[in-house]
């Protein structure tokens, strides 16, 4: 989704500017020579390295396969790549790119995450109560979305968070788990995240807390911003 999302060169509230203008919807198709597999009912129906990409504003990414290899799943004939077809995400029961199982969409060839080490300050509080305070912190930078701030436990006031039963998952960063904080008798909902088991490119912040600056008070020192973005940026 990034060439067509947030703040990607084609999405909605592009960061940066074209020396010519662009026209809106436009949809960018690309060779995607990566071996895809996709599996239903135990027996792989799909195994190759001839699938394309298609980036288009408003849809998920997608895959588009030649037409002769999808047998019986189900097919939407793509009018922009003649004699190829989009498979629905489940019209099968597993997709594979790569041998990394899939959730929800293919993962971006033009998707990037960068987590650095840096002093940049954090202060967190919910309900009156400090829950971070400190300047060791990570940035994490993701293409086509807000930087944002992670922070160790050993900064956090995690005798204040209740794991909640929420989750989520991102393609570049794995499975994310939510926290609740109990302020008192309050139980202020998902005020916080992180992940633990974490995909290579996000190591650096492997069990670290991320905050919800619509659900806590979040002073963050951003570049370019007042603070983060209400969420994490993943599918829940």
């Amino acid at each position: 989704m990034t060439l067509v999302f947030g703040r990607g060169p084609l999405g909605p509230d592009r960061a940066g500017w074209f020396s010519k203008p662009v026209p809106d919807g436009l949809v960018y198709i690309e060779p995607h020579p990566r071996r895809v597999q996709a599996i239903k009912a135990g027996a792989t129906v799909i195994d190759t390295e001839a699938a394309l990409m298609a980036h288009q504003a408003g849809r998920p990414l997608s895959y588009l396969f030649p037409a002769d290899i999808v047998g019986d799943l189900p097919g939407e004939p793509e009018p922009l790549a003649p004699g190829y077809v989009r498979v629905p995400w489940d019209g099968v029961d597993t997709w594979l790119e790569e041998g990394r199982v899939l959730v929800h969409y293919p993962p971006n060839p033009y998707h990037r995450v960068d987590c650095r080490p840096t002093n940049r300050g954090l202060r967190v509080s919910v309900g009156g109560q400090t829950l971070v305070d400190t300047t060791d912190t990570v940035i994490l930078f993701e293409t086509a979305l807000d930087p944002r701030l992670y922070v160790a436990p050993e900064h956090v006031r995690t005798d204040l968070l209740r794991r909640s039963d929420t989750t989520s998952y991102c393609n570049y960063k794995g499975y994310a788990t939510y926290w609740s904080a109990m302020i008192g008798d309050v139980l202020v909902p998902d005020v916080a995240w992180s992940y633990h088991d974490v995909l290579p490119e996000s190591q650096a912040i492997a069990g670290f807390f991320s905050f919800d600056a619509d659900r806590a008070e979040v002073l963050a020192e951003l570049p370019g911003s007042a603070g983060p973005s209400g969420d994490c940026g993943c599918a829940v």
